[in-house]
């Protein structure tokens, strides 16, 4: 797997024209052939319960379904231009109210729910796109219990919305092979300036900057300043998994990781949009759901809250979680909010779910990983 760790010949590149390729065409890839592995040092193991849940699989299933719909990507090549270049949506509406309340600045929980009252961007479910939960398994359980692909259908026009959009062109910015040196072009760092200048405008990320002044976490309520701290808390690259400037919470959280220098295993990887790509490519195969904890409600294709088992690239986590049809500016908000003000474990209720967003640090200021795991 040496070959994936030299960025340094213009790697970025050949793994933009790659993907981009196979996502506007939404043709199927076949899997790598070697095996892929993760890092359980990062929230992985509260989620597959240690080392023992990962293990390699065999040759990925066939898949069943050919995805006619297709991720557009006419406006990407813009994205790489310099943000202040660039056209941006509408800013926010004035009428919604985006100042915290004293209850939800002294109750974390209540300011995750008003989050999600605040995604006015999120899909729904049955319309904007649809799911096939397939069958239960227990994490243990080696059959796959789907006989679909988890996405049965989305909305070509989802991916026309701009902090969808934006989203989408930055997850070919990198190298998943975790301790591979990351190297970021100009155009990415154009890239990413403009997600953060474009998810900005929304009632989320500005409900974010009034809580975080309000808590007294930024050092100046200045946007602009706020804006910078955003991007660096996402994108700033630190070293994992032995080797500097490797990883980011970004790419780690939303992206995901694979390592395979130890024990074949997946990081991260908790991220709706990113798993519809992958599996639209066929590097993706949806195992099935996870039993609902304490008899909890059986997942179906109005869920928004997955707890599944899913095989990328030829390598399986046995648990994993994410949020379904909720935006990106949802995501960074409802993370960033319990970085700052949280703990390790933030039980919280997030619209109608009771939800643990476990939040890993990589130091002091760094996501390690962050993600939710449904309480019930």
């Amino acid at each position: 797997m040496d070959e994936f760790c030299n960025n340094e010949v213009d790697s970025q590149s050949e793994r933009s024209a790659t993907w981009a390729d196979i996502a506007a065409s939404g043709s199927q890839q076949q899997q790598y052939q070697q095996s892929q592995v993760e890092n359980p040092q990062y929230g992985e193991i509260d989620e597959g319960g240690g080392d023992g849940d990962w293990e390699t699989v065999g040759h990925k299933k066939q898949n069943r379904r050919r995805f006619e719909e297709k991720v557009p990507v006419d406006n990407w090549g813009g994205y790489k231009q310099p943000s202040s270049d660039q056209e941006y949506a509408y800013d926010l509406d004035d009428t919604i109210d985006i100042e915290p309340s004293e209850s939800q600045l002294s109750d974390i929980s209540e300011a995750c729910s008003r989050l999600w009252e605040l995604d006015g961007n999120r899909l729904v479910p049955n319309q904007d796109y649809v799911i096939d939960c397939g069958e239960g398994k227990k994490t243990y359980e080696k059959e796959d219990m789907a006989s679909e692909n988890l996405f049965n259908y989305l909305d070509d026009n989802v991916f026309r919305r701009p902090t969808y959009s934006r989203f989408c062109s930055l997850l070919d910015n990198y190298n998943p092979n975790q301790g591979c040196r990351e190297v970021v072009t100009s155009e990415e760092e154009h890239e990413q300036v403009a997600f953060i200048e474009e998810i900005s405008r929304t009632a989320p990320i500005k409900y974010l900057h009034r809580y975080l002044v309000a808590r007294d976490i930024l050092q100046s309520g200045s946007y602009d300043h706020f804006k910078k701290v955003i991007r660096s808390l996402w994108f700033d690259l630190y070293g994992r998994g032995g080797s500097s400037s490797s990883s980011s919470a970004f790419e780690h959280v939303f992206v995901g990781e694979i390592n395979n220098r130890e024990e074949n295993s997946i990081s991260g990887f908790h991220n709706w949009i990113q798993f519809y790509i992958e599996e639209a490519k066929g590097c993706v195969d949806y195992q099935g759901y996870i039993f609902p904890r304490r008899r909890g409600q059986t997942p179906d294709s109005e869920t928004q809250l997955l707890t599944l088992q899913f095989e990328w690239n030829g390598v399986r986590k046995t648990l994993s979680s994410t949020f379904v049809g909720v935006s990106p500016e949802f995501e960074i908000a409802l993370y960033t909010l319990c970085f700052f003000v949280g703990e390790e474990n933030n039980h919280v209720y997030v619209g109608p779910y009771s939800v643990n967003i476990k939040c890993y640090r990589f130091g002091r200021d760094k996501i390690g990983s962050i993600f939710p795991i449904a309480e019930c």
